[in-house]
């Protein structure tokens, strides 16, 4: 698929059927070449933010110990061959597709065939989803808002059978809620990897907590900006290329090492003003309101607002004021 092939009216029937919340209503992919289009497009965007979500686990040293990849409402495959390809084909032996369409199934496997040719490919069989045998890494990727109560309680089933999970969604509030009480029901069975930096109870769910929610932003390419097919994209689709909000969960059942325990995450963007930065920060304490006055650290204030990376910190402060800090860049730190 090329730009110049894109199917512009699958393109507008897809987006409406997102934006409307109609999606769950059954499969909405009617032939190969909507599946293509997307996968160019907004299934592209969706791998920037798996991109960035690759980045902040190899930030915690986190890597997967199974060796099969389970891709569960694959769409057009988008998530399997970011992670597949993030921690290198070689560490993997096999993927496993499902998606209530056979014809994204049918796409997600010639793609992850086409990208990594010495992996095992293949669509999840009745029998296989039915069954309680292991099946590794699962990967979700953006399937919450389209998920009736039968379904939901069909994934919980394959969850209580994944080793690890690996779990992006859209920013949103009502989703991002969604899964964080999520978390918090499994945190008996699994370790979380992140975003938190901490092993407790979501301090989203704590009272007086309801306006806030668990997101992230993740950078586009910055080429993009200047790729005249993007900008037409973005213009025709109505869409800021520039916000990538995303929210996510992974989940490992291996007992995880011993680690630092002050560490934090922002929550969202830092909003700069002109004498200091403001932002909401999650550790082990709780949620909590912070302030950076610029005078206190200005390579700080500026790193803040500049830096692509995970906002992953540990912080020096007094109280709600932060005084310095340093970004968590390696493993450990």
């Amino acid at each position: 698929m090329t730009w110049s092939e894109l199917d512009w009216p699958a393109l507008d029937r897809l987006r409406q059927k997102f934006l409307s919340g109609s999606a769950h209503t059954g499969p909405y992919w009617e032939t190969p070449a909507d599946l293509a289009s997307y996968d160019l497009t907004y299934g592209e965007r969706i791998g920037w933010k798996w991109d960035q979500v690759l980045r902040e686990l190899r930030l915690r040293g986190w890597t997967p110990a199974a060796r099969e990849v389970f891709d569960w409402g694959c769409g057009s495959g988008v998530a399997a061959r970011r992670v597949i390809s993030f921690f290198g084909a070689g560490s993997f032996d096999a993927l496993t597709v499902w998606d209530h369409s056979p014809l994204a199934c049918d796409f997600a496997e010639d793609s992850a065939l086409r990208e990594f040719p010495a992996l095992r490919v293949a669509t999840a069989t009745p029998g296989m989803l039915a069954a309680e045998t292991p099946i590794g890494l699962l990967v979700l990727s953006h399937v919450l808002n389209e998920l009736p109560p039968e379904a939901l309680a069909a994934l919980r089933s394959l969850i209580a059978r994944a080793e690890a999970v690996l779990w992006v969604e859209p920013g949103t509030h009502a989703v991002s809620r969604q899964l964080t009480a999520l978390r918090d029901e499994l945190l008996g069975a699994f370790s979380v990897v992140a975003p938190c930096t901490h092993a407790g109870a979501c301090p989203m769910s704590a009272p007086g907590n309801h306006r806030h929610w668990c997101h992230f932003f993740a950078p586009p390419p910055s080429a993009i900006y200047a790729d005249p097919e993007w900008v037409k994209f973005g213009q025709r689709a109505g869409i800021d290329l520039r916000s990538l909000p995303y929210c996510f969960l992974a989940l490992d059942r291996r007992v995880p090492a011993a680690s630092a325990t002050d560490l934090s995450r922002v929550i969202g963007r830092p909003e700069h003003f002109k004498p200091y930065a403001r932002l909401l920060n999650c550790d082990a304490s709780g949620l909590a309101e912070l302030e950076l006055p610029k005078r206190a650290d200005p390579a700080l204030f500026k790193e803040l607002d500049r830096t692509k990376a995970p906002l992953v910190y540990r912080w020096e402060r007094e109280g709600g004021k932060i005084l310095g800090g340093a970004a968590c860049s390696r493993p450990g730190l």
